[in-house]
């Protein structure tokens, strides 16, 4: 993945529910229902485990190609725990289940060099600046 990549996100009206899309893919966003959300989509955390995960999963593909492996099944859990002081995610683990035409040795070394080099993992684990950029502060009177 090269170059820049842009995610746009819009609150329903006067409600923690928004809509995120990126082109012409949508998923929807919300806070659970104990956090005062209607619980109608993936929380931030979520999305933040997703996304590592899912681009995990992503690269074991480009790499398996690479290295003219067949994958037929891909299983990745990751799991967090939250804490400290500003709450972040802690303790993140990623555990992939791989299934391939290769003997095991070829699929652990596949499964752990992608570990190397999966962007999204890499990006939390190098510490990416976030920045805020051009806020806006618009006062709505009743």
């Amino acid at each position: 993945m090269m170059g820049q990549t842009a995610v746009h996100i819009r609150t329903i009206d006067h409600a923690s529910l928004a809509v995120g899309w990126s082109g012409h893919r949508t998923l929807t966003i919300d806070r659970q229902t104990q956090a005062g959300g209607m619980g109608l989509g993936f929380s931030g955390g979520e999305l933040l485990l997703l996304a590592i995960g899912g681009c995990y999963c992503n690269d074991l593909f480009r790499e398996a190609v690479k290295r003219g492996m067949v994958i037929q099944s891909v299983q990745v859990d990751v799991e967090a725990e939250w804490g400290g002081t500003p709450i972040r995610a802690q303790y993140v683990t990623l555990t992939p289940h791989i299934e391939a035409e290769a003997d095991e040795a070829a699929i652990l070394d596949l499964i752990t060099s992608t570990d190397r080099m999966a962007e999204i993992p890499n990006s939390l684990r190098l510490g990416t600046p976030v920045q805020l950029r051009d806020p806006q502060a618009i006062t709505v009177y009743k």
